[in-house]
């Protein structure tokens, strides 16, 4: 666990905000496989472009190509038929299941960039319920890293989002988080290399605890506290 930013552990939450790719669960295969087939038919540097997919909406990542003649609306929904087919290997991030089992249910919500068919797919895939506030892809006109699906979970489960602590894997989704106001907790358990941020970071939730003050506050505690 990095020391970066250990406030975290010093402050008290309303509510946790999570990712769900890359922070609760690992589908990069699944994801990869599919987004592989769709660069290749487009023509695209494959490695290049896979490392541009995770965190974003679907049909922002095809805006950004460009590509002349396609449209991102039709193309997206190929992407999700395709995502929802394909959960093989979609497992939970390691002591997820544990760490949400001990939340309050109405404390956090999951803000994803995936559309909602595919996240429900995915989670059932994790093993991992679905959470009382559950904020997808077509709930917001613009995806990360703007804030506004952010902002929007915190709305749901009726808290402001600056007493929020947001858990991500992905640049624009610490963007996200960041932009709303929240504290950004980084998990790097499907990191391949290094990221460096301002924030503490997790390789997975083992470490962790979270107490429930008196004023009904969440607080995170590492394994060694």
């Amino acid at each position: 666990m990095s020391n970066r930013g250990s406030a975290v552990f010093n402050r008290r939450y309303r509510a946790f905000l999570f990712d769900m790719d890359g922070t609760l669960l690992n589908s990069i295969a699944a994801a990869e496989r599919v987004w592989s087939i769709w660069a290749q038919r487009h023509g695209l540097d494959v490695p290049a472009f896979l490392k541009t997919i995770h965190g974003a909406r679907a049909i922002d990542t095809i805006r950004r190509q460009a590509l002349p003649g396609v449209d991102p609306e039709v193309e997206a929904q190929w992407i999700t038929e395709a995502e929802i087919s394909d959960v093989e290997g979609v497992v939970a991030i390691p002591g997820a299941l544990r760490f949400l089992n001990s939340l309050p249910g109405d404390q956090w919500a999951v803000v994803t960039s995936a559309p909602r068919a595919l996240a429900l797919r995915r989670l059932q895939a994790a093993g991992i319920a679905p959470p009382a506030v559950l904020v997808t892809a077509e709930d917001v006109a613009v995806g990360k890293p703007n804030p506004a699906c952010y902002v929007l979970g915190a709305q749901r489960l009726g808290v402001p989002v600056q007493d929020c602590l947001v858990f991500e894997d992905a640049t624009v989704g610490i963007h996200a988080g960041e932009a709303a106001g929240a504290d950004v907790m980084v998990v790097t358990s499907t990191h391949h290399t290094p990221m460096v941020t301002a924030h503490p970071s997790i390789n997975g939730y083992e470490p962790l605890k979270v107490q429930r003050d008196a004023d009904g506050l969440l607080c995170l505690r590492s394994g060694a506290d």
